[in-house]
């Protein structure tokens, strides 16, 4: 009876409204993931410390995060699953406003960390809540809502940062979300419920997996501070970098080890990675919060370091992406109703192949806004198809039950994808920029047609208004700029020709998984 009881339970208002609310407290969250990007150069000279230890403002909230994302199956059993949301936004939305606060950087720093573990459950709980909210042949829809969240946020952090640092102050940037948090509380307070098979008692606090939670944080921890800082310390050049590459090798061997087969009450259930449907997701998430991460860094930062747009004004550029999605999103949405998930993944890498593909070939220094833009529209209207598939085919054929560990290991694996992702890229274009600038010298000697035409070229500008003395110098000076600036162009081209190949790989994997009959919730067919 009680099994009957708990497979026809509906939330008593409309779902929509469930969704709306939890989506609202997450697209908080995500966007401080990349609304503080654009601020670091201020926050540093705000508070009287270096560009290179303002990015511990990103570091510290990515750790805090990345290592409270898995736990919330966990702390639902002691809380509740509602409660434990409206406690993270209230941790969330005070750590906030500390952070606005702060006087120092140092406590700047335990301020977002607080943060990052408040904005670690929300994720995971507004994807369990919509998916318990939903019947599941609907799931598709509501997951096009949460991946509106998770893809425009942080599209538009760049640019709502930029804007707020510009024309007020980067403490903005915190404080924009003690309304928003605000709101999300009350109405979280008057609209969600549990469902009836979710049982909690604070007796659970007690039965914490403590190993695990101590290599979870390990591992991520250290991972995390590698990724960050690896480029700036020549990777395992460095003593440091090598110290935590070899501390996150033995947490995450130690902590998959002990969750598989030595933890009672696991605190990360990773033998849900047996179902293979549900491996072949997580592993298709992680590529994708990686492609979604790494483009939101990579086009903005190339427009200001080398074409010389403004951080607003780079930002903006993203824009259209966000608006392409909003169009898109619901068509996905709706497409998962009426196609097997894994044609509608592969035909969304298919996209990324293009998307990559137009990138690459129109990527230059001379290239206009409007190129800028259509470039974010294609990458971005990719990402619907392959992030709702992918999100609701890691639900087939597992318990309802099991709706918070699923939606905790998604999130999980989507975080991480975009740490890997965004600091491999990074490393790529550095790299592949300091080899084209070895090769372009080759052909930049003084004795060169090219050398001494460019040359005469800037030399007869500078003779005017610097004088015949200082104009062999600047124009020398100038030739050396071009030459990084195109080097730095070529590397960047490269990353997104890497990456185009790798989506295009990642078209026959979509057929690993098992086709489901759609509309029929998370029925599959048997081949």
């Amino acid at each position: 009876m009680a099994g009957e009881y708990d497979a026809n339970w509906k939330p008593r208002v409309n779902p929509w409204l469930i969704a709306a609310t939890v989506a609202l407290a997450a697209f908080m969250e995500v966007l401080d993931t990349s609304i503080a990007n654009v601020a670091l150069p201020y926050i540093a000279g705000g508070l009287g410390a270096s560009e290179d230890d303002s990015t511990w403002v990103l570091t510290s909230y990515l750790v805090s995060n990345a290592i409270v994302l898995p736990m919330g199956g966990w702390a639902s059993t002691v809380l509740g699953r509602k409660r434990f949301f409206m406690s993270c936004i209230v941790v969330f939305t005070i750590a906030s406003f500390l952070c606005g606060l702060a006087p120092s950087l140092g406590l700047l720093l335990v301020f977002r960390v607080v943060q990052g573990a408040g904005g670690g459950g929300l994720q995971p709980m507004a994807q369990a809540i919509m998916a318990d909210s939903f019947d599941p042949a609907k799931r598709g829809q509501a997951f096009a809502l949460y991946g509106l969240v998770a893809v425009l946020a942080p599209s538009i952090g760049p640019t709502i940062g930029g804007w707020l640092t510009d024309t007020y102050n980067w403490r903005w940037i915190f404080y924009i979300n003690i309304p928003v948090g605000i709101l999300a509380f009350f109405l979280t307070q008057q609209l969600v419920d549990d469902p009836p098979w979710l049982k909690s008692s604070f007796k659970n606090f007690f039965r914490v997996d403590y190993i695990g939670v101590g290599l979870l944080t390990l591992s991520m921890a250290s991972m995390q501070i590698m990724l960050d800082k690896g480029q700036e310390d020549d990777w395992f050049a460095s003593n440091f970098i090598r110290t935590f590459g070899i501390l996150f090798v033995v947490g995450l061997t130690g902590l998959v080890t002990w969750e598989w087969w030595g933890a009672k009450r696991p605190l990360i259930e990773i033998k849900l990675l047996k179902f293979s449907n549900f491996a072949v997701c997580c592993f298709l998430m992680l590529l994708t919060g990686g492609l979604l991460n790494a483009t939101t860094v990579l086009q903005p930062q190339y427009l200001q370091t080398e074409v010389g747009y403004t951080a607003t004004i780079a930002g903006l550029s993203l824009m259209g992406g966000g608006f392409s999605l909003c169009l898109v999103m619901p068509f996905a949405g709706q497409a998962v109703t009426k196609f097997p998930a894994r044609n509608i993944i592969a035909f969304g890498f298919i996209c990324f192949t293009l998307a990559y593909y137009y990138t690459a070939t129109h990527l230059n220094l001379g290239m206009s806004f409007s190129t800028a833009s259509w470039m974010r529209v294609w990458q971005i209207v990719c990402i619907p198809f392959v992030f709702i598939s992918v999100t609701t085919a890691a639900y087939f054929g597992l318990p309802r039950e099991k709706s918070n560990q699923i939606s905790g290991l998604i999130n999980f694996v989507r975080n991480i994808g975009g740490s890997i992702l965004i600091a491999l890229t990074n490393a790529e274009v550095t790299q592949r920029g300091q080899f084209h600038q070895d090769q372009l010298m080759k052909y930049m000697t003084p004795s060169g047609s090219n050398y001494q035409r460019m040359q005469g070229m800037y030399q007869g500008v500078y003779t005017t208004a610097s004088g015949a003395g200082n104009a062999a110098r600047l124009a020398n000076g100038k030739l050396l700029n071009n030459l990084q600036a195109q080097s730095q162009t070529l590397a960047y081209v490269d990353v997104f020709w890497i990456l185009c190949l790798a989506s295009l790989i990642m078209i026959p994997m979509a057929f690993l998984l098992k086709r489901n009959e759609p509309g029929a919730g998370g029925q599959v067919v048997a081949e």
